[in-house]
């Protein structure tokens, strides 16, 4: 009810005349914070339940002021107009934020998302409670999502989303990097000054005392007394730590980016493989450690954040990430410079706002036992203040600053589960290429080929995630029709690798090398399938006509996907559950009892059915049967007997029916377990032999035969 409102009805039912007349009176001066009073919008009330009118939409910047009365209580805003972080689904998630006047986020409110992981997955509730987080906290502080060593005080954790790491990564950028603009643009104490960039264009040699001496790089080391201000409880732990006369503290660092450093630290060819690990605007911290208590701790895990080192400035927390640098190489450096015992490059993202020309603090912090029962810190910190000589002011600056890429984040947090998947898609390479080498030996063979079937189930399964769908299909399609980034498919780098390898493999050796080389789903059927046998579980071999047919299905399903997709693509993901790959391993089987019950049915009915899914449901196998239908290399060799009159491979050898009645190989259904292969190369196995010598022993009793008739003819 508004202010004028509500005095009209209370002048009108007052018994007292001159209580009626004292209101009339004011009137007027109520009318002017009626106007204060206006509908609020269902979206802002939730965010600022105590708002009583909101102001108009900034026209140079897309936010919303919002008041009590004449009181500013903060900001509403959409996250699309301020950031551009495209989610898995290809689309970006566009999220209501309210931000109030302190930089506190008061509220976070979905607006619109096709994360296929929470519409057809887990559920929305999954990422709404992640969101949950959010409020009442400062933009200023720093956030860690899913972090495992949460032993930082300084440093606010949030709670991840198992098997959505990408999608909620994606959020928690969209609301810091749009939090921060309007902080940055509207509230006071968070303006940014002017921008200022380095300059490249100085340079001298210097030595590494001549760095130090003019403040390019930094020493920072503690003085003898700096235990006199210290508490009991730190000190004691100080003491336990120290081991010899050594500093405490004695640390070397600098930013190894800035010509004039970078150049004189290193070797030109180190300095320029730093710059390529690099995005622009990206910092690249160098630090080399002389004491007793290191930035980083012995279980320090390379390419994260350390639990030791943080730095700040203007209150603002700044992320620094180690690169993992070092992991294959030495340090080469261009000088000579102290001893050390921990080399470390940390990368400062430009996205924090991080400006390098203004003064920020280092910080290392200890952690010593308060009590039995809790845990406190002390940190020591350091001011910085790089010299004005190593920067110049920018003549133009973006309203937006340049960021490092979600996807190239992700890359090189999964650098070690890439390097394992690209040394076994090279030695599937090997295999496929020496197959028939490898077949001449049958045990190994088998050996090899159930080893990378558990790899792929555990590995590139359950672990990596890597699990290709028919989703990535269609979502291709739509990508090409309605503009193509590759931004999208690189959030995965284990999908995106997979998928790179598939599309060249498909013309080579065709969809076998997927299907029966890198799908977990097909590997856990194989495994159902090599139970069976052990169990001796008679199969069902089902009547020809039966099977032609069932293997069009899968050919009519991915059409019909397909067409769905350009129609409605929620349709379309609603429908692509004929797959069970987000129950069996994205989830684990954990998920609505329905999902669950039709994946352990197809892998139950692949006991009687040798891989029945992949046969006659598939529709990425579909997919892929029709671009890899006449590969270029056909490794799988045939006898002129095969088909005729053998038929053993066919009728025992091969599980999935693709050897056809002449013998040939159907490659649009192999999906090349090497059987065939290994029967032929076998002496002990292949019949083929044994077919020509009776032949031969067939030939040999005619000939006799025709001999014995002509010495009767002669003896007439």
């Amino acid at each position: 009810m508004s202010i004028l409102k509500w005095i009209w009805i209370t002048v009108w039912h007052s018994p007292n005349f001159n209580f009626r007349f004292l209101l009339l009176f004011l009137i007027p001066f109520f009318t002017l914070a009626d106007n204060d009073t206006t509908e609020i919008p269902s979206g802002v009330a939730q965010l600022f339940p105590s708002a009583t009118r909101i102001g108009a939409i900034d026209q140079q910047f897309p936010v919303i002021p919002v008041y009590q009365l004449n009181e500013l209580l903060g900001y509403v805003f959409e996250t699309d107009p301020l950031t551009d972080f495209i989610g898995f689904s290809g689309e970006s998630i566009n999220l209501l934020i309210g931000l109030d006047t302190d930089g506190v986020i008061n509220g976070v409110k979905m607006l619109k998302h096709h994360e296929p992981i929470f519409l057809h997955g887990l559920g929305e509730q999954a990422m709404l409670q992640f969101i949950e987080q959010y409020p009442g906290h400062s933009v200023k502080e720093r956030f860690i999502i899913d972090g495992k060593d949460k032993i930082s005080k300084q440093a606010t954790y949030f709670d991840g989303v198992t098997r959505a790491t990408v999608s909620v990564l994606v959020i928690n950028d969209t609301i810091i990097a749009s939090a921060l603009k309007v902080a940055r643009a509207k509230l006071e104490g968070f303006v940014a000054s002017a921008p200022y960039e380095i300059r490249q264009d100085l340079f001298r040699p210097l030595s590494f005392d001549e760095l130090i001496k003019n403040g390019y790089l930094k020493h920072w080391q503690t003085s003898p007394d700096f235990k006199n201000n210290l508490s009991d409880e730190v000190i004691d732990e100080i003491d336990q730590l120290t081991q010899d006369e050594r500093p405490f503290v004695d640390l070397y660092f600098g930013f190894a980016n800035i010509p004039i450093v970078g150049r004189n630290l290193f070797s030109e060819q180190e300095y320029q493989r730093l710059l390529e690990n690099m995005k622009p605007g990206e910092h690249a911290l160098v630090l080399l450690n002389r004491g007793q208590y290191s930035f980083i701790s012995d279980d320090f895990i390379p390419q994260t954040i350390s639990s030791r080192l943080s730095a700040s400035q203007d209150d603002f927390p700044v992320e620094i990430r180690d690169i993992d640098f070092y992991s294959f190489s030495e340090p080469t450096f261009n000088l000579a410079t102290p001893e050390f015992d921990d080399i470390k490059i940390f990368s400062v993202k430009s996205q924090s706002g991080f400006e390098l020309h203004r003064p920020f603090d280092i910080s290392l912090s200890l952690y010593y036992n308060q009590s039995f029962l809790t845990q406190n810190q002390h940190k020591f910190e350091f001011i910085v203040d790089l010299p004005n000589a190593l920067f110049k002011k920018q003549r133009q600056h973006a309203d937006t600053e340049e960021r490092q890429p979600l996807w190239l984040t992700i890359w090189q947090g999964r650098q070690t589960e890439i390097i394992i998947l690209t040394l076994y898609l090279c030695l599937l390479t090997v295999i496929f290429i020496k197959q028939k080498t490898l077949a001449s030996y049958a045990n190994l063979t088998h050996i090899i080929r159930n080893l990378s079937l558990l790899f792929i189930v555990f590995f590139i399964g359950f672990y990596s995630q890597g699990q290709l769908s028919v989703v990535n299909i269609y979502t291709l399609l739509l990508s090409i029709v309605k503009g193509f980034q590759v931004e999208v498919f690189l959030l995965d780098p284990i999908i995106f690798i997979l998928w790179v390898f598939v599309f060249i493999s498909l013309f080579l050796w065709g969809r076998g090398l997927f299907c029966g080389w890198l799908c977990p789903f097909g590997a856990l059927q194989e495994f159902m399938g090599l139970f069976a046998n052990k169990l001796k579980i008679k199969q069902i071999k089902l009547s020809p006509r039966i099977h032609q047919l069932g293997r069009k299905l899968k050919y009519l399903i991915l059409f019909t996907l397909v067409a769905t997709a350009f129609y409605s693509l929620r349709w379309a993901e609603n429908m692509a559950e004929v797959e069970p790959f987000k129950t069996a391993i994205t989830l684990n089987f954990v998920r609505y009892w329905p999902f669950t019950l039709y994946a352990v049915a197809l892998l139950l009915i692949s006991l009687k059915i040798h891989k029945f899914y992949c046969r006659y449901l598939c529709p990425l196998g579909a997919g892929l049967a029709i671009l890899g239908r006449y590969p270029l290399i056909k490794g799988l060799i045939r006898r002129k007997e095969c088909g005729n009159p053998c038929h053993l491979c066919r009728t025992k050898k091969c599980g999935i029916d693709a050897i056809q009645q002449d013998g040939t190989i159907h490659y649009g259904e192999c999906i090349q377990c090497f059987e065939c292969l290994v029967t032929i190369e076998s002496p002990s196995q292949c019949v083929v032999n044994k077919y020509g010598k009776k032949r031969k022993t067939s030939r040999s009793i005619e000939k006799r035969t025709d001999e014995l008739a002509i010495k009767c003819e002669v003896s007439d």
